[in-house]
């Protein structure tokens, strides 16, 4: 098991052989009792996880959207989308698998939440955290809780990379760094992935 903080800097992995990615949030709230508090009952904000995998400088597959199993190897693996934040625990999360990355070109993976469907920011969610889980052996264990500034419209967070290293093992950074894309458009999406 490893723990993790932003300023600790990259961690190495060695002996990890799986790890999950999870992001969790609330839906905004309104006034509570009477009508006025019926009208703006909580409302789901849809904020998505995706996993952009990188060869060298390129991103060349991601997880999420509409892409559960982008290598089609279960290697990296998203559960799934929640358009609401209703529920208990990770709302959405990406699970790794070294071993299987194996063989294929991928040199990172970058860790982004976003609103990626347009009129919508981190702003409208309450409670966003993202967590790191070392899933090795078979059990889940939290290994970081990273909680992102309220501050600004941002519509999206690198929440951390995890990058191969020369002799094959790999290490994981926290990066929590806020920022914006033009939502709905997943090629911006996938610039602001380069260089994270």
């Amino acid at each position: 098991m490893f723990t993790l903080r932003k300023e600790d800097g990259p961690a190495d992995l060695t002996g990890v052989t799986k790890m999950g990615v999870g992001v969790s949030w609330d839906a905004s709230s309104g006034a509570s009792g009477g009508v006025l508090g019926r009208l703006k009952k909580a409302k789901g904000v849809d904020l998505d996880l995706i996993a952009v995998v990188m060869a060298g400088d390129q991103p060349v597959r991601l997880a999420g959207l509409d892409s559960l199993d982008p290598l089609q190897n279960g290697a990296i693996v998203h559960t799934g989308d929640n358009q609401t934040g209703k529920g208990s625990g990770d709302d959405e999360l990406v699970e790794v698998d070294f071993a299987k990355t194996n063989g294929t070109p991928a040199t990172a993976v970058v860790f982004l939440a976003a609103a990626f469907k347009k009129g919508t920011d981190f702003s409208k969610a309450r409670n966003v955290s993202f967590k790191v889980y070392d899933a090795t052996g078979g059990s889940s264990t939290q290994v970081a809780d990273i909680w992102p500034s309220l501050l600004g419209n941002h519509n999206v967070n690198a929440v951390a990379k995890a990058t191969r290293q020369g002799d094959g093992s790999w290490q994981l950074e926290v990066l929590n760094v806020p920022g914006t894309i033009r939502q709905g458009d997943e090629q911006s999406l996938l610039r602001y992935a380069i260089g994270k």
